[in-house]
């Protein structure tokens, strides 16, 4: 019962569209009007500013971070950490306070990557890294990105539930850029190119 309560309270945490919630108190747009119309913290910078990416950057990674990380710390059986951290991240793709339709997942699965393998994550940020200041195209270093996570879990010689935890995110992340991968062929994927204010 205490297992299920954790997955449920990280899914409910998970799901909080603070990219919607920060665009709305700092410029009383919704994001899904806008751009992408996704609520991630790039269509957010893109159309509503630097301020409101950042702070929906960190909000997203938090999400995925703090409830791995209490998880950790109380819970202390890895498969059930891999469990919240999966239902941290699945709230936050499909949240039940949109109608199950939510952003791609990036900043909220590095959140949870953070908390149970920083170095995995680390691999997996220096290929976002590197794409991004190459292409400056945010998608192509996240499916990348995304890509490479579970084999840089298993070239480090994580553990089990780790390695099915990062699959797991990588896989959902991969879906959820389809439209992306797409534009990509196409050769018509935007760049990142912020607003000028602030």
């Amino acid at each position: 019962m205490e297992l299920f309560l954790w997955i449920g309270g990280a899914y409910l945490i998970g799901a909080i569209p603070f990219g919607i919630v920060f665009s709305l108190i700092m410029a009383g747009i919704d994001p899904r009007a806008q751009g992408s119309g996704n609520i991630g913290a790039t269509n957010v910078l893109r159309t509503i500013g630097r301020k409101a990416g950042l702070f929906t950057l960190l909000a997203d990674l938090m999400k995925g971070f703090l409830p791995v990380l209490a998880a950790t710390f109380f819970l202390k059986e890895p498969h059930g950490v891999a469990l919240v951290g999966f239902a941290a991240f699945a709230g936050h793709l499909f949240p039940v306070y949109l109608n199950f339709k939510g952003g791609k997942g990036i900043a909220t699965g590095a959140g949870i990557m953070l908390a149970v393998s920083p170095a995995t994550l680390s691999v997996s940020a220096t290929v976002f890294a590197a794409l991004l200041a190459w292409k400056k195209i945010v998608s192509l270093g996240s499916i990348f990105a995304s890509a490479i996570l579970p084999l840089a879990a298993i070239a480090l010689s994580e553990p089990d539930n780790v390695v099915k935890l990062s699959s797991a995110i990588a896989a959902l992340t991969i879906l959820k850029h389809r439209t992306n991968i797409i534009r990509l062929i196409k050769g018509i994927e935007p760049r990142i190119i912020p607003r000028a204010r602030g």
